[in-house]
């Protein structure tokens, strides 16, 4: 038996999340809708120009993200990271053990420098816009890398947030070599269409010769097609990934089991944040398959949990709230 059913590897960020106009954002020379990579003194500028508005500061990043949702549904799991030595950078890990995740961080001395940190920018249409400085989490490398644990998973999960460094994507397809060496499931996500855009000669590496399975919403999924038409997307999906899911907002999300294509259908629910929706939904269906549910099944839960993230603000629910989620799905009401 594994001792994991989820590895993942990512960034260690701090999410700082305020609500905001579009107008704001314009002042503020953000482009809405897309990640954002900035420099330090970037960031450390918008902080002041912003003052004390943020509504709230949780550790996060897409990956960990996904890994504590699966972690709060009962998965066992392991997450690689970079944090500093700093208060930010403890608190993480503090967070990381406090949610079940088992990580290499309390084992080893932390660096120094400063712990990364992503502004998020919630406006009333419920979109999310992120301006994200990596800190130490730039210089994450194959040192961070538990080999132990990749072997003893069940599944890996890479975020496509690490396309952005070389010496992290060289990470990811080091984590993916050795899982496809053991026969171990790989598993990736695009994490946002600006990834693809600029960084795609390394998203295409950490991809390699396709993997098990690819998660992207449709604008990832077009924008890795280089089409303005899902169909090619799918078509092209088909060809470097086994099975995949792609995310559509209200319209639900569309599968690939490796034989037939899934349409599985929307929640009907009020958005006012969807920040961590396509984490919560890769979350939860790797959850559904490391517990041998149906790719059918597992959608289905994916989109119910998604679906409960984006009717509050933050990127993760609490631990009851998850809970209560898969006793509801399990029932079936």
């Amino acid at each position: 038996m594994n001792k994991y059913d989820v590895y993942a590897i990512g960034n260690a960020l701090v999410d700082i999340e305020y609500h905001a106009e579009p107008g704001r954002l314009a002042e503020l020379n953000i482009e809405k809708g897309v990640m954002t990579l900035i420099d330090e003194q970037r960031q450390n500028s918008l902080v002041a120009q912003l003052g004390e508005s943020h509504e709230s500061m949780t550790c996060g990043g897409s990956a960990a993200n996904s890994i504590i949702a699966l972690a709060q549904m009962g998965a066992r799991t392991h997450f690689d990271c970079r944090v500093s030595n700093d208060m930010t950078g403890q608190i993480f890990g503090r967070d990381l053990h406090d949610s079940g995740v088992h990580s290499s961080l309390s084992g080893k001395p932390l660096p120094n420098g400063v712990t990364g940190k992503c502004l998020v920018f919630v406006t009333p249409d419920a979109d999310r816009t992120m301006n994200t400085f990596l800190g130490v989490s730039a210089e994450l490398d194959s040192t961070d890398i538990d080999i132990e644990a990749i072997k003893q998973s069940h599944a890996i999960y890479i975020e496509g947030y690490l396309a952005s460094s070389d010496n992290a994507r060289d990470a990811a397809i080091e984590a993916r070599r050795i899982a496809e060496g053991r026969k171990i499931m790989t598993s990736l996500t695009l994490s946002d269409p600006n990834m693809v855009k600029f960084f795609r000669d390394s998203m295409e590496a950490m991809i390699g010769d396709g993997v098990d399975l690819l998660f992207a919403n449709e604008d990832e999924a077009m924008e890795l097609a280089g089409s303005d038409n899902l169909a090619d997307a799918v078509q092209m999906f088909k060809k470097i990934a086994r099975k995949f899911a792609i995310t559509r907002g209200n319209e639900g999300a569309l599968l690939f089991d490796g034989i037939m294509e899934i349409n599985i259908k929307p929640q009907s629910v009020k958005a006012i944040d969807t920040l961590g929706a396509g984490d919560m939904f890769a979350g939860a269906m790797l959850y559904g398959l490391s517990q041998g549910m149906s790719f059918h099944k597992a959608g289905d839960l994916a989109s119910l949990a998604s679906g409960k993230i984006v009717t509050q603000f933050g990127p993760r629910l609490r631990s009851e709230q998850t809970r209560e989620l898969l006793a509801t799905f399990s029932s079936g009401n």
